[in-house]
């Protein structure tokens, strides 16, 4: 009899033991998460003049989910967005149009001969959206500016002759001078007999002059031609958003102060007491409950240890 209550308590912690798991592994588990598409980003964006719609392409190649594609509305300079539709589009194998590209190179000369060495008749080009192609050299619009002048400074001399003079006095010596539009300044006399006892005064004159030239010349041309690509396998998605003018924002009234979460819905006018506890998050719910089965746990096994004992 004995043996046989010792066997039935062993059971019952066994069964115990095995619910408590069970119970904590019920909780611990969390459900998967469903994986997330990568995101796709647009290659294109246009908007309509008055803003009522706007059109985002995505150019996708075989491995990209469409998934990926945003479809959430937004807001965007006064308008509110909703996707519309989603268009799908095979692209062409072959794409082309035609393309003309403006070149600039600086030129030390003017000359049209030497501005045309600079200039190739063909160049090869790429778009920014990948199209490439060669183009050629438009002569009629090649331009050439001046790019910039500098100025320089120079010494200007000049030399001037005062015969018949009485007597060796620079006080009958001009002592500035005008020459070729250029200010001049006496630096030195020399003084010359005459045959007849005058003399003849040699006064030399400087200053400087400032003049002005071209740096450069900056050419300019355009070149035209076809630029194409190779699509390889890509599908261009056409996602369209409607839009609709946003309403200003009316001003709240003084005194409507009242939370939106702490009303009655029967009646939002009554605030709800937050301490009800019919209004109690379901999370903290959730978190008493592992708890509860933990006690349940220990005061059962409790129990058999005392009943096992006094059977003793």
């Amino acid at each position: 009899m004995k043996r046989k209550t010792i066997t039935h308590a062993a059971r019952l912690l066994c069964v115990l033991a095995l619910a408590m798991s069970l119970t904590t592994a019920a909780f611990a588990a969390d459900p998967p998460e469903p994986a997330q598409p990568s995101p796709c980003y647009p290659t294109a964006v246009t908007r309509s003049e008055d803003g009522g719609e706007i059109r985002k392409m995505y150019d996708l190649g075989p491995e990209d989910d469409p998934a990926g594609i945003p479809r959430s509305d937004f807001e965007q300079e006064g308008y509110h967005y909703t996707l519309t539709d989603l268009l799908k589009q095979e692209l062409p194998a072959n794409e082309s149009r035609q393309h003309t590209e403006t070149v600039s190179v600086p030129s030390q000369s003017k000359d049209m001969g030497a501005v045309l060495a600079l200039l190739p008749q063909t160049k090869e080009f790429v778009t920014e959206d990948g199209l490439a192609g060669t183009l050629a050299l438009k002569l009629d619009t090649v331009k050439v500016e001046v790019a910039g002048y500098g100025s320089a400074t120079k010494s200007v001399t000049a030399t001037r002759t005062y015969p018949g003079l009485a007597d060796q006095d620079t006080q009958y010596i001009p002592k500035s001078i005008s020459d070729n539009g250029h200010s001049l300044t006496l630096q030195t006399v020399n003084w010359q007999t005459e045959g007849d006892g005058h003399f003849t005064a040699v006064a030399s004159y400087s200053g400087s002059a400032t003049s002005s030239y071209v740096k450069g010349y900056t050419v300019t041309a355009d070149y035209a031609g076809t630029v194409s690509r190779i699509n390889l396998n890509k599908i261009r998605y056409v996602a369209i958003f409607e839009g609709t003018a946003l309403e200003p924002t009316p001003t709240e009234e003084p005194g409507n102060t009242a939370d939106p979460s702490l009303t009655d819905p029967a009646d939002p006018t009554a605030p709800v007491d937050p301490s009800d506890p019919t209004d109690a998050p379901t999370g903290e719910k959730n978190s008493v409950l592992p708890v509860v089965a933990v006690v349940v746990v220990v005061l059962l096994g409790g129990g058999a240890f005392y009943f096992i004992k006094r059977r003793r």
